[in-house]
């Protein structure tokens, strides 16, 4: 086996996302990034026009969170889709562990 093909199938063991996978939260995620599309290109007019540069702000950070929150909302259905996939359902009672680890998720 040459090195690349070892690299690509140590890169894709147990990773479904080498497959593109896709998660329940992705048609979620992709509205939430067309909205903060929508957001990008009203800064872009906004910076065009000479808005004040308080108003350019809010409407950056507005995007900011935008884009965290989709972050953090794939980093938890990635968790959640990974973890399924090695031990399959998780029952509710059992989730403490996991809930709390996608909570910590936050400060990284």
């Amino acid at each position: 086996m040459k090195r690349d093909e070892k690299t690509k199938s140590k890169q894709g063991e147990g990773h479904a996302a080498s497959e593109g996978t896709v998660h329940r939260s992705h048609k979620q995620l992709i509205n939430r990034l067309r909205r903060a599309d929508g957001h990008l290109k009203k800064i872009i007019a906004m910076l065009e026009g000479g808005e004040s540069c308080l108003s350019i702000a809010q409407q950056m950070q507005a995007v900011v969170s935008a884009l965290d929150t989709a972050k953090t909302v794939l980093i938890h259905d990635h968790i959640d889709h990974c973890l399924e996939q090695v031990t399959g359902p998780i029952e509710r009672s059992k989730r403490g562990p996991i809930d709390e680890f996608k909570e910590i998720t936050k400060f990284l």
